[in-house]
This record gives structure tokens, sequence and C-alpha cells, in this order.
């Protein structure tokens, strides 16, 4: 991992392992959730959407960090 691409592998592990956390626990929080209630988790066309859009807006921020660095 000492090459150029050394820090590409390990932005793209640390993403995986932290992408993979994430949904465990919000996975978990679900089901927890769900316990609770007493019924199985049900999601509505509307929240769905809701939720990609969340997330495609997280990812964009994302993508942006350090924008501001290199634009001088």
């Amino acid at each position: 991992m000492d090459g150029e691409g050394g820090w590409k592998v390990r932005a793209l592990v640390i993403g995986g392992i932290l992408g993979a956390l994430t949904g465990i626990g919000t996975a978990y929080l679900v089901v927890r959730r769900s316990e609770t209630s007493g019924s199985p988790p049900r999601m509505s066309t509307g929240e769905g959407l809701r939720i990609g859009l969340l997330v495609l807006g997280m990812l964009r921020q994302v993508s942006q960090l350090g924008d501001d660095e290199h634009r001088g």
C-alpha cells in the first residue's frame, strides 16, 4: 500500500467498513423498533423516495469535502 494508489485502496477499504457499520446499525434500529411495536417494518413509496434523496444529498456533500481548499 505504499505506492501511488495506496491511498485510494485505503480510502475504499475505510469507506466500505464505515458503510457496512452504518448499514448494520441502521438495520439494528429498524429491527429494534419493529420488535417494540410488535409489527414488521413497513415503508411507503414516499418514505423510500425521501430516504433515497437524503442519501443522495449526503453523498453529494461528502463528494464536495475539501473542494474549497483546491479552488484557491
